[in-house]
């Protein structure tokens, strides 16, 4: 992945995938205190203003119109939901239908999951033009969210899995990721034994790699083409928010991507 500046704005994209699209992170907005710069979470006790202007930043360097952004409400879930730019409701959170994914095919929409330490992974299939932006959390990982969204794709839009382009953001990596006994036996449930090199417990904890282990879910259903990105949101707190470090008093970076107006 690259990191792309702007001013002070600072986001990181991915190399094989073609349509405007971003991992954000905290630099080059206008957010104060513990939400200082780029909060991009409308749900998180910001300046409605400020949270405005942070969007209309991002889409100024994307090239995507703010009207058009769809966001989603998101539970852990493994909901998918298939949006047009009709679904665009504002930066209202409670606006939304509970997803933890969202798909389109509707040229110029733009889709937004937010994270702060959960995984978040984009999609591209060029050939019909189909995007996805995904949010996975541990539960949502295990449950198999990027795998279902991909399903979600081929039968709503006849995506080919061979031809997606997928990138897995920041997140919590496995270096600060420990966790009790139920995390990693919820994925070998859904995995088996293919998710034990991503694994590693020590004592009583376990730290576990998400990132690869999405990866693996991707790859189930045939995405061969894959971006992951190193970065620990947890290490990189200069870079972003990390939910474990310092809990509810942050802001959230997220992912975006715009279905292009053409397909390549």
């Amino acid at each position: 992945m690259h990191t792309v500046k702007h001013g002070t704005l600072e986001y990181l994209t991915a190399e094989n995938i073609a349509v405007p699209h971003c991992f954000t992170t905290r630099l080059g907005g206008v957010s104060k205190g513990h939400l200082a710069s780029m909060n991009i979470g409308v749900h998180r006790g910001d300046d409605p203003e400020n949270v405005q202007k942070n969007y209309e930043i991002l889409s100024q360097a994307l090239g995507f119109s703010p009207e058009k952004l769809v966001l989603s409400r998101q539970t852990h879930s493994t909901i998918v939901r298939t949006v047009t730019s009709s679904d665009a409701a504002g930066l209202r959170h409670d606006a939304y239908t509970e997803s933890d994914a969202l798909i389109t095919n509707d040229p110029g929409t733009a889709l937004v999951v937010f994270t702060a330490d959960c995984t978040p992974i984009l999609l591209h299939d060029p050939v019909t033009g189909a995007v996805g932006a995904v949010h996975a959390g541990w539960r949502g990982t295990a449950a198999g969210i990027a795998q279902k969204t991909v399903e979600a794709m081929v039968a709503t839009y006849g995506t080919k899995p061979e031809n997606i382009r997928a990138a897995i953001g920041p997140n919590i990596a496995q270096c600060c990721f420990e966790t009790d006994a139920d995390v990693p036996q919820a994925l070998i449930n859904a995995l088996g034994e293919a998710v034990e090199p991503y694994i590693r417990p020590c004592g009583s904890k376990y730290y576990v790699n998400l990132k690869e282990i999405n990866a693996l879910f991707l790859k189930n259903t045939g995405v061969n083409d894959i971006t992951i990105n190193t970065l620990c949101t947890a290490c990189r707190q200069d870079l972003f928010w990390s939910h474990r470090k310092v809990g509810q008093l942050r802001g959230s970076q997220g992912a975006i991507i715009v279905r292009g107006e053409e397909t390549h």
